[in-house]
């Protein structure tokens, strides 16, 4: 469903996603698959593999096509090294999302669950340069759970630790992932067009919300 101005969720918990919906994290993905090339000795050819990479490892998609004969496990193994290293200094909060995250938290309880394969000590001193580690009462990354999304593991356990219900809970994130595992979870599912997914991308998942930007949340919540 695409935003309309009638429809409103019922929430009592809001399980955000960090890059692309968060934070823009553009810059970090370039200078991730700029190193993972040079580190290769190639250079890279196609613009658009900044972010159909990191498309592609989100849902567990091969990238062997885009590196034409270049080892893949030794591309993988430079370019997260370098994405994780330039995360804490690349990426930028989106405009006006301290304000919103604001209010949000008067509406339910926040919680941020992300894909990074980090200790989740990394995540919250980012969050807190930008002033916005405050807001969460928990995070999860990739290292606290067996499977990452698009498994439901991490939104099942941070539900838990909120004292909430899945049911109770809405997903908001800019990948397919995030709504194939707030589906699976049970949650109610927000899409937004803030990251590297299209509409179109997003769409065919079928989420309950596809708004522009996680800025326009408090307006469809109860």
């Amino acid at each position: 469903m695409i935003a309309v101005k009638n429809t409103r969720l019922k929430v009592k918990g809001i399980l955000l996603d960090l890059d692309g919906t968060l934070v823009d994290s553009t810059e970090a993905y370039l200078e991730a698959v700029e190193t993972a090339f040079k580190t290769m000795g190639q250079k890279m050819v196609n613009a658009k593999m900044v972010t159909e990479i990191p498309k592609r490892l989100e849902q567990n998609l091969s990238i062997k096509e885009l590196l034409k004969g270049i080892d893949v496990q030794k591309f993988l193994d430079v370019y997260l090294k370098a994405y994780y290293k330039a995360t804490p200094m690349k990426t930028k909060p989106i405009p006006k999302i301290s304000d919103t995250l604001q209010r949000l938290s008067k509406k339910a309880k926040l919680a941020l669950i992300t894909m990074r394969y980090v200790p989740k000590e990394e995540i919250v001193n980012e969050l807190e340069k930008f002033g916005l580690a405050k807001y969460f009462h928990h995070v999860i990354t990739a290292m606290d759970t067996h499977v990452p999304k698009p498994s439901p593991e991490a939104l099942i356990k941070c539900a838990k630790q909120l004292g909430i219900r899945t049911c109770e809970c809405v997903v908001v994130g800019d990948s397919v992932a995030d709504v194939k595992a707030g589906k699976t979870a049970g949650t109610k599912t927000v899409a937004v067009l803030s990251g590297i997914f299209s509409r179109e991308e997003l769409k065919k998942e079928k989420p309950d919300l596809i708004l522009e930007s996680v800025n326009q949340l408090p307006d469809f919540l109860e």
